[in-house]
């Protein structure tokens, strides 16, 4: 199959599996979007939330429309690296014998991660950015296509560990999750009390999900654009000659190199998504908030004027 043709079949299943997520899903369009990009880019996400927005729901509907495995890893602080990596026991014949753990997965999702001492979150990190765990001196290679969707609430910070920012580097995109309209919560309440059971079909193989990976990363990029997205990203560090006088009053660091490669990455999807063969600045703008608002860092000032980061963002691009 030739690239173009590859294009087309990405769009027409990407609106397939969109359809299909709306049976369980109301609504919650640019969350659904932002997934996927991640997901087809072959990064990780982060969703910030509060409680009871659906977030489980979603992975769930979306790990069966791909035809993926599975699991859900409820962070507490008493979780240790070992409860989601698996150990090793002693079998009847007393041979050590490996029992894998949730991570062991193609979709992960990690709820509350904020929640788990940094040992365990940094366990969790090491499989994300390797795409494989060693216990006792063995390196195990997990499954691929490997995602991990990360929950934070961003309501309660009592007793929290919150993800340094080295860490949340880590993840490509970081994804708010707002309240339903009025309408989309009628419809909500319609379909969860009614006895109606909703089958979702399984779209892909995980094969097909690590193919159309490799053509996002072969789409070519045109050199302005990628020019485009270093300047955008080089603009948030307060001590670039590129930056504003609007970055160096509310900012106190801003973005590093892996967001330019993230914003590439995901504008190449983006533009896959729509049937194009190549992405052009646009789609760097249209992905460039998700990307950023967990990379920049505010000062106190911007606390105290109730500067947000998607407001320092908007102003750049």
């Amino acid at each position: 199959m030739s690239d173009v043709i590859a294009i087309q079949n990405l769009v027409k299943k990407r609106n397939e599996l969109k359809r299909e997520i709306a049976k369980i899903i109301v609504g919650q369009e640019a969350v659904v979007d932002q997934i996927l990009l991640c997901i087809f880019s072959g990064g990780h996400g982060l969703l910030v939330g509060v409680p009871g927005l659906a977030k489980t729901l979603l992975v769930n509907t979306l790990a069966q429309a791909l035809g993926l495995d599975f699991k859900r890893i409820q962070f507490t602080p008493d979780l240790m690296p070992s409860d989601i990596l698996g150990s090793e026991i002693l079998d009847e014949n007393r041979q050590f014998k490996f029992i894998k753990g949730p991570i062991f997965s193609n979709i992960i999702l990690a709820d509350e991660i904020n929640r788990t001492p940094p040992k365990t979150q940094a366990a969790l990190l090491e499989a994300m950015q390797e795409r494989s765990v060693t216990i006792a001196g063995v390196n195990h290679k997990l499954s691929l296509p490997y995602f991990v969707l990360a929950t934070q609430n961003p309501i309660e910070q009592e007793g929290t560990y919150p993800l340094p920012e080295a860490q949340l580097d880590r993840f490509m995109f970081a994804i708010k999750l707002e309240y339903p309209s009025f309408e989309e919560e009628v419809q909500v309440v319609k379909r969860t009390t009614a006895d109606f059971d909703t089958k979702v079909n399984a779209l892909f193989t995980a094969q097909e999900i690590i193919d159309f990976q490799h053509l996002i990363r072969r789409i070519p990029v045109a050199d302005n654009v990628v020019e485009y997205a270093v300047t955008l990203v080089s603009k948030t560090r307060p001590d670039n000659a590129l930056s504003n006088g609007f970055v160096k009053n509310y900012l106190d660091w801003g973005a590093g190199p892996r967001a330019s490669q993230n914003l590439i990455l995901a504008a190449k999807a983006n533009a896959a998504f729509y049937g194009k063969f190549s992405p052009d600045i646009e789609d760097v703008k249209a992905v460039a908030i998700g990307i950023l608002r967990h990379r920049i860092i505010k000062n106190y000032k911007a606390d105290a004027e109730g500067i947000t980061e998607e407001m320092i963002i908007a102003k750049l691009i």
